[in-house]
C-alpha cells in the first residue's frame, strides 16, 4: 500500500511539474527582438546587412517586421528584403534543441523531462549539431522549408502542437501518402525534377536531427550524454557546466558507432591550450583503417572571459570568433541560464534559447515533424551580461584547414589581448612534450582519465548555476 501511495504522489507531482514547465517555459518565442538596420549582422561567419533609412527591425517569430515609427518592414526595397530573407533562412536552418518532456525515462532516475536542468546539455548539442551540419551539408546549406514555419502563430508553439504534428505524420504513414521532404511547391514534381543533391541534403538533415533524439539509442541524445556524464560524477538532474559538456561531447563522438560518424572527431583543449600535434594525430588516426582521408575535427576550448564578470576587453575577440565560417558557436549564457551563441550585432550577441519546453518527438518515425527542431525567432543579449564561463567551438575538415585556422585565430588572440597572456593558445607539439601528465592507461569501461576527472571537477566548481 505504501508503495502504491508513493507512486500516486509521484504521478501527481509529475503532472504538476509538467503544467508548471508549460507555463514557465512557453514565453521564449513571444518576445520581440530588435535589430539595427544600420549595422551588419553576423551569423556563424556569414554577414548580413539590413541598412535602410529607418533605425530598427523587429524580428518576432519572423512574422512581422516593424521600424520604430511602426512602418511595415515588408515594404522596403527588394535588395534589402533579399538580405533579410537570407538571414531568416540561415537562422531558421540552424538546428534548435530545447527542453523536452514526456520522453523515455532516463536510466537510473524517474525523470522524463530535462526542464530546469538540461539547458547546457542542449546548448552543447546545438554546437555539435552545427559542426555536423558543416561536415555533411556545408555552410551554404539552408533548409528549403525554413520560411514555412513563420506562418505558425507563436502562441501555438506549445507541447500540444508537437503532439498534433506527430499524430498527423503517423496518420500519413498509415495512409501511405507521399512523404513531405521538400517545400510545397516542389511536391508536385518531386519524382521528375528533384535535384539529387537536394535529396541527399534532406536525408542528412533528418539524420543529423535523429542523432540528437531524446531516446536511449540516439548517439548524441540526452540519455547518452547523461551516461557519459556519470563518469565525471554527474547524474540526471544535476547542473552541467560548459567545460564538462565539452568533455561529454568528445566522449559521445568517440563512442558513436554509426559509420557516417567515423570521419569526425572532437578535441578538447587542455588548460586553455590547443596542442597542434595532438589535434593532427586525432585527424590522422583515420589512416589506420586503410582509408586515405583524414578525420574532420571539432575543437572545443573551455575558457573564462574574466573573473566574477565578463571582461569587456574580450568583446572584440568573441565577435572575431563568431565572424569565422569555421566557428560552430559558443556554449555559454548568462548567470542562471545557458544559451547557444551563434552571432552578433554591434555589442549584442545573437543566440538560440533552449529554455522552451516542447513534447518528445519520436525521431525513429519516418518523416517525423521537423518544425520543432528549428527556431522561428532569434534572441539578442548584451555582451556585458554574458557569464565568463563558456566553451568556444571550431570545425576543421582537413589538417590544412586546422593549420590555417590556428594561424588566423592566433593572430586574432594576439591583437585582441591587452593582458600578458591570451585567452587561450595554440602550441606546436604534443601535450606530453611539455611535461604534462599524458592520459594514463585506462580501464575499458572508464571513459575519463584521472587527469580529466580532476580537470572537470575543477571546472564544475567555477561555473554558473543554471535554472
Amino acid at each position: 500500500m505504501e508503495a502504491t501511495g508513493t507512486d500516486e504522489v509521484e504521478k501527481i507531482k509529475s503532472k504538476f511539474m509538467s503544467a508548471w514547465h508549460n507555463m514557465k517555459y512557453s514565453w521564449v518565442l513571444k518576445t520581440k527582438t530588435y535589430f539595427s538596420r544600420n549595422s551588419p549582422v553576423f551569423l556563424l561567419g556569414k554577414c548580413y546587412h539590413f541598412k535602410t533609412d529607418g533605425m530598427y527591425v523587429a524580428l518576432h517569430s519572423f512574422q512581422s517586421y516593424s521600424a520604430g515609427d511602426g512602418s511595415n518592414f515588408d515594404k522596403i526595397n527588394t535588395e534589402i528584403s533579399g538580405n533579410v530573407e537570407e538571414f531568416r533562412k540561415d537562422f531558421i536552418s540552424r538546428i534548435w534543441l530545447t527542453y523536452r518532456e514526456e520522453f523515455p525515462q532516463i536510466k537510473g532516475s524517474a525523470l522524463t523531462t530535462d526542464c530546469g536542468w538540461g539547458c547546457t546539455l542542449r546548448t552543447g548539442q546545438m554546437l555539435l549539431a552545427q559542426g555536423l551540419m558543416l561536415h555533411f551539408l556545408g555552410r551554404a546549406w539552408v533548409w528549403p522549408d525554413a520560411l514555412d514555419i513563420d506562418n505558425s502563430d507563436s502562441e501555438s508553439w506549445t507541447v500540444h502542437t508537437v503532439k498534433k504534428l506527430t499524430a498527423s505524420f503517423e496518420a500519413s504513414l498509415t495512409a501511405e501518402r507521399e512523404p513531405k521532404i521538400l517545400s510545397n511547391h516542389h511536391q508536385g514534381t518531386l519524382k521528375r525534377n528533384c535535384d539529387d543533391n537536394e535529396m541527399r541534403n534532406e536525408v542528412y538533415h533528418r539524420k543529423i536531427i535523429s542523432w540528437f533524439g531524446d531516446s536511449p539509442l540516439a548517439a548524441f541524445g540526452l540519455h547518452q550524454l547523461i551516461e557519459y556524464g556519470k563518469k565525471s560524477g554527474k547524474i540526471a538532474g544535476d547542473w552541467y557546466g560548459p567545460a564538462v559538456v565539452a568533455h561529454i561531447l568528445r566522449k559521445a563522438v568517440e563512442e558513436a558507432r554509426d559509420p557516417e560518424l567515423q570521419g569526425v572527431t572532437v578535441y578538447v583543449a587542455q588548460d586553455c591550450t590547443v596542442y597542434s600535434s595532438d589535434v593532427i594525430d586525432r585527424q590522422s588516426s583515420f589512416m589506420d583503417s586503410g582509408k586515405a582521408d583524414t578525420k574532420a575535427v571539432i575543437i572545443l576550448v573551455p575558457v573564462r572571459l574574466g573573473g566574477e564578470r565578463t571582461n569587456m576587453d574580450y568583446l572584440e575577440f568573441v565577435k572575431g570568433i563568431l565572424s569565422l565560417e569555421y566557428c560552430v558557436g559558443i556554449i555559454g549564457g548568462k548567470p542562471k541560464q545557458s544559451y547557444y551563441f551563434a552571432g552578433f550585432q554591434d555589442d549584442s550577441l545573437i543566440y538560440m534559447d533552449p529554455h522552451y519546453c516542447q513534447s518528445f518527438v519520436d525521431v525513429s518515425i519516418k518523416d517525423f515533424p521537423l518544425e520543432s527542431f528549428h527556431c522561428p525567432s532569434p534572441k539578442k543579449m548584451s555582451f556585458k551580461k554574458m557569464d565568463p564561463s563558456c566553451t568556444i567551438g571550431f570545425y576543421c575538415r582537413t589538417v590544412q584547414d586546422f593549420e590555417k585556422a590556428s594561424e588566423e585565430i592566433t593572430k586574432m588572440l594576439k591583437s585582441s589581448s591587452k593582458e600578458k597572456y591570451p585567452l587561450f593558445t595554440f602550441v606546436k607539439g604534443h601535450s606530453r612534450d611539455y611535461d604534462f601528465a599524458s592520459s594514463p592507461l585506462r580501464e575499458e569501461n572508464d571513459l575519463f582519465s584521472e587527469d580529466e576527472k580532476k580537470r572537470l571537477k575543477r571546472f564544475s566548481t567555477e561555473e554558473f548555476v543554471l535554472l
